[in-house]
């Protein structure tokens, strides 16, 4: 993409108070100027002075402008591109200037954008709103703005798919190149988000798993989505400002707003999750109950209280580890007889 345009600051234009007072005043001397004309024939020129002004001065009001903070507005003349008014004030501008903004109608969802005539709303496929049947507002807000587009189905790296919503924070940098490099740079941001999530997602398994590279220095690490969430945000805010640079925007920040399995094999997902969690949980309580038994008959030697063979040791500690790994609390049964 070449950057054939650069933005242009017009400043020094604040004169917009002036005009129109000045504008006012002209006109209430041109009616009694006009009138004075038809009274006194030596005063026919200045009449039609002020008849023409009465007609045709209010094209000095199409110059004004009026600006709040953190907006700004790209004029062009006959199509071709004069500068950017930023700052807020009040302007006066040719009148012949008009704005341009392609992305006047696109409302991004959960952005700040500057509020034109209301207009109906339709759903964009990328989760944008875009206004449509009235003009809006030709104003570009320099704020930081919010793109939250709709959850997307991805598979990660295994293959398992998932479901990612990111929101983005988002500002105009360059008012000349988000106007004039590309059609409409709300929805080319929000089309370069979708696309930056698929490319990072697809990089990362959605939990820690074995022999998968995730930085692509071709060694295993323990990266995932679950896991790396501010690494993964990262790449992905990276992902996107490499694609937006040429459009005159900036990203500020990323973050995934939302993160799961797809529900199709959510329910699989999770037993395997809870198959796990039981594995890790019963591997603790043999390691607990093989330290119980190995104290006991450490303690039963030292004190001599009772003289085993290797029979018996066996015995207790299959009664031991049945009794200390068992699901159910076990049932005592008195031996009234001799030990043997």
């Amino acid at each position: 993409m070449k950057n054939n345009v650069k933005e242009v600051i017009i400043s020094g234009h604040k004169t917009g108070g002036l005009i129109l007072c000045l504008t006012i005043l002209l006109y209430i001397l041109a009616i009694p100027g006009a009138i004075a004309g038809i009274e006194e024939p030596y005063l026919g020129f200045l009449s039609v002075i002020s008849v023409i002004w009465l007609l045709f001065g209010w094209i000095l009001l199409l110059g004004l402008k009026v600006l709040k903070p953190n907006e700004a507005l790209v004029l062009t003349l006959f199509g071709k591109y004069v500068g950017t008014l930023k700052g807020d004030g009040f302007f006066w501008v040719n009148p012949f200037c008009t704005s341009f903004n392609p992305a006047a109608g696109t409302k991004l969802g959960q952005s700040g954008d500057v509020k034109g005539t209301p207009s109906p709303i339709t759903v964009s496929a990328q989760g944008s709103a875009v206004t449509t049947g009235y003009p809006a507002s030709k104003k570009i807000s320099l704020k930081v703005m919010t793109l939250s587009n709709s959850r997307q189905k991805v598979n990660d790296v295994l293959g398992n798919p998932v479901e990612v919503a990111v929101a983005v924070m988002w500002r105009v940098k360059d008012t000349a190149k988000a106007v004039f490099e590309v059609d409409n740079f709300k929805e080319y941001l929000s089309l370069q988000c979708d696309t930056a999530v698929r490319n990072v997602v697809k990089i990362y398994p959605y939990d820690v798993t074995d022999n998968v590279d995730t930085t692509g220095d071709g060694t295993a690490d323990d990266g995932s989505l679950r896991g790396s969430t501010e690494v993964v945000a990262g790449r992905i805010k990276d992902e996107i400002q490499s694609k937006v640079a040429d459009a005159g925007l900036e990203i500020v920040d990323a973050r995934i707003t939302y993160l799961a399995y797809a529900p199709e094999i959510a329910a699989a997902m999770l037993q395997r999750q809870q198959a796990a969690a039981v594995v890790d949980a019963r591997k603790l309580i043999v390691d607990g109950a093989v330290g119980m038994v190995e104290l006991a008959l450490e303690r039963l030697n030292e004190k001599h209280t009772v003289e085993l063979d290797e029979e018996r040791k066996a015995a207790m500690v299959s009664n031991l580890l049945v009794v200390l790994c068992g699901n159910h609390d076990a049932q005592p049964v008195v031996n009234s007889g001799s030990l043997y």
